[in-house]
């Protein structure tokens, strides 16, 4: 009898882990490109990132937009971002426009460390590539991102959601520091 019930405990603590894991990985609404809309368009997946460390690597940011001139590049910009005391344009993605006019630009690894953590890519003991951490990340807010094409005179603005560390991700970076996958000075 006691055996069964110590069972069905484990299983019970087993699956509401899992069950918060899960809860907390999942992400919001995927937005998509409205093409009822002739002019520029611009949207990002997710809407809303937030400043765990590992959980903004592991996350893909991706701009989209539409109505722009085939062929074209277009550089994504976050507009008015808080930094020492002012405020500052931060350019976050780039892509080239395919010939329907659309374009889907990812924020990179190397912009998510520098711009949204504000760390330094370092190395750790094991040699591998580390974000090291020395000051506090990019406040949180929402942010007016801006997509600007290159050859013509094209704008299209979304909003991107940054939100600080949940505590999940403050344990999850806590981990990642005592792993070495983190460096934090």
């Amino acid at each position: 009898m006691k055996r069964e019930l110590r069972g069905i405990l484990t299983a019970g603590v087993v699956l509401g882990i899992s069950g918060v894991f899960l809860i907390l990985g999942c992400s919001g609404s995927v937005k998509t490109l409205d093409m009822s809309i002739k002019g520029p368009q611009m949207i990002v997946n997710p809407q809303t990132v937030r400043l765990g460390i590992a959980r903004i690597m592991d996350t893909n940011i991706v701009f989209s937009g539409a109505g722009f001139e085939p062929g074209d590049s277009v550089f994504i910009t976050l507009l008015d971002v808080p930094m020492n005391g002012g405020k500052v344009d931060l350019a976050v993605a780039d892509g080239n426009v395919g010939k329907d006019g659309i374009f889907h630009a990812p924020v990179g690894k190397l912009t998510k460390i520098s711009d949204f953590l504000r760390a330094e890519l370092g190395t750790n003991k094991k040699g591998e590539n580390a974000p090291v951490i020395t000051r506090p990340p990019m406040p949180p807010g929402v942010y007016m991102a801006r997509a600007t094409s290159m050859l013509a005179d094209i704008k299209a603005d979304c909003e991107l959601e940054v939100k600080g560390p949940s505590l999940f991700d403050r344990i999850k970076d806590w981990f990642g520091v005592k792993l070495g996958k983190i460096i934090k000075k």
